[in-house]
């Protein structure tokens, strides 16, 4: 095995995904091993972890498989080289903008939701308080 490339359990400790998720994610198209080894063995590279990191930063936005793919697939595309017309460039921009904007919304989303719990902690909070000094 060549430094350059990683097994799934290494893969599986620098992302922070299960053996499960990674395989899952190999089964739906997402991410496919760049090579094997001779034993059989998923090898992968830097830029696996890296699509592997798109999808995990992706997944509790709640992009579905299918955005996922269309998003990565988008990227892949600007950036594979190929010669692509200033329309079919911008046709590509304008999707990834739109996941762009579809993340900045579920972010604000769960800024509200984080926000809303962090008040019920302290309500609790302040609840044991109270008892407390009323125990005392």
């Amino acid at each position: 095995m060549s430094s350059e490339h990683m097994q799934i359990g290494e893969v599986a400790a620098r992302t922070e995904l299960s053996l499960r998720t990674i395989r899952h994610y190999e089964e739906t198209g997402l991410v496919i091993p760049s090579a094997r080894s001779q034993g059989g063995f998923r090898l992968y590279t830097e830029a696996d972890v890296a699509r592997l990191m798109v999808i995990r930063r992706m997944k509790p936005l709640g992009f579905t498989l299918d955005e996922m793919r269309d998003l990565l697939e988008v990227t892949d595309r600007l950036d594979s080289g190929e010669e692509l017309t200033a329309v079919e460039r911008e046709a590509l921009v304008e999707r990834v903008r739109g996941y762009e904007q579809g993340a900045a919304e579920q972010v604000e989303k769960l800024r509200t939701q984080l926000a809303r719990a962090e008040e019920f902690a302290a309500t609790l909070g302040e609840r044991l308080a109270r008892d407390q000094v009323a125990a005392t």
